[in-house]
């Protein structure tokens, strides 16, 4: 299941839409009141929600998730873990009535895609962490992942997986390899291409195949692509818009080119070598969904403790190793190179996991659409698309 999906039609409401229906204006929550009572030393535990299929499970008793289990073991806290969140604006409807009224939302962790944690940030409604207590967090962060526009320094998220947002083919039905966004539109390509249909996920790799600069992307980029798209689309040229489905499409053959998320595709490599992936010439979008820590809850040094548990080289190595999506912690890899079993040292040298330097080239942050900008440009998206 890929996280970065979102359901139709979603996309253009977002927190604006919530608070517009509210009938109250976005109130920017001040750092300073932002704390409710900790109780952590009391009350040893945390409530972690998570998106489902996104952590370590036993092999032989999937209810089991060691790497929780090991936290539990060396500290004596507790975790209750759901998997609750299935879509970024779902799950903002079922927290956000509360963190806009000043409420706790009974929850110490949450994970969102970067672009829904960009808004959760500028509303003011997590929390910045205390890095003085997350000593993995401080010494192994990913550099090319400490410094968002939406959060820099990444004083109140950390990513919990990355991914890139790049193209995935068949090169057995093709017939030749791909290197280009552009060659996507290849004539031999006509209605065997699938685009995203999210405006958030399709958007940021079509604008790099027009050569802009997506870390400070403007109308005129978007605008550009939307042209483009529409042209593709009167022309029959792409096949239709898709969500996660995609990687049924690209393994039963019926697309030959995709834009694709790089750990969907590691996964089907295993079934399927003749899948390929790859981060375009003009470049790919690098992403993440980062760990926050909602305003007022009451468990915050024990989901600080939480965070930092998941920034160990080892646990982090346990759980890329499951995920497949590119480890935020780059110091894994020597730890799944160096732990004697084949297969895990394969994916301390698969790049979709640990891009080397010459694809870390390649890869770039997109900037994040802010409110004042959502409502037209996903007006504008979803009537190309069909949502």
């Amino acid at each position: 299941m890929t996280r970065r999906s979102v359901l139709t039609g979603l996309a253009a409401a977002g927190a604006g839409g919530l608070l517009a229906a509210c009938g109250v204006k976005p109130a920017h929550v001040p750092e300073d009141r932002r704390a409710a009572r900790d109780l952590s030393d009391r009350e040893r535990t945390v409530t972690f929600a998570n998106w489902p299929l996104y952590i370590d499970t036993d092999d032989e008793d999937p209810r089991r998730r060691p790497s929780l289990d090991a936290f539990r073991e060396r500290t004596g806290i507790s975790v209750h873990y759901t998997e609750e969140i299935n879509d970024n604006d779902e799950f903002f409807g079922k927290i956000g009535p509360a963190l806009m009224n000043g409420q706790a939302v009974d929850r110490d962790l949450v994970v969102v895609s970067d672009w829904m944690a960009a808004r959760l940030v500028r509303l003011g409604w997590v929390q910045k962490m205390d890095r003085a207590a997350q000593p993995n967090v401080a010494g192994h962060l990913d550099p090319q992942l400490l410094r968002p526009a939406f959060d820099p320094g990444r004083l109140h998220s950390v990513p919990w997986q990355s991914g890139i947002t790049g193209i995935a083919y068949n090169r057995r039905g093709l017939g030749r390899e791909l290197r280009s966004t552009r060659q996507l539109w290849d004539a031999d390509l006509r209605g065997k291409v699938t685009l995203l249909s999210g405006l958030d996920e399709a958007v940021p790799l079509l604008m790099q195949g027009d050569g802009a600069d997506v870390t400070r992307w403007t109308q005129d980029d978007f605008h550009a692509v939307c042209d483009r798209v529409e042209d593709l689309v009167r022309r029959k040229h792409i096949r239709r818009f898709t969500g996660n489905d995609y990687i049924k499409d690209l393994a039963a053959g019926d697309v030959l080119a995709c834009q694709a998320y790089s750990g969907d595709v590691v996964q089907l490599q295993a079934d399927d070598p003749d899948i390929a992936f790859v981060v375009p010439e003009e470049g790919g979008e690098l992403w993440a969904e980062s760990l926050l820590v909602p305003n007022l809850a009451r468990h915050k040094a024990n989901a600080e403790k939480l965070v930092d548990h998941y920034y160990e080289p080892e646990v982090a190595a346990r759980l890329a190793a499951w995920v497949n999506y590119v480890c935020p912690v780059p110091a894994a890899q020597a730890v799944l190179a160096d732990s004697g079993d084949e297969e895990l040292a394969a994916l301390a040298e698969d790049p979709l996991i640990f891009p080397d330097r010459e694809m870390r080239g390649r890869l770039a942050i997109a900037r994040d659409i802010t409110s004042g900008e959502r409502k037209a440009m996903a007006a504008r998206w979803n009537g190309i698309v069909g949502l």
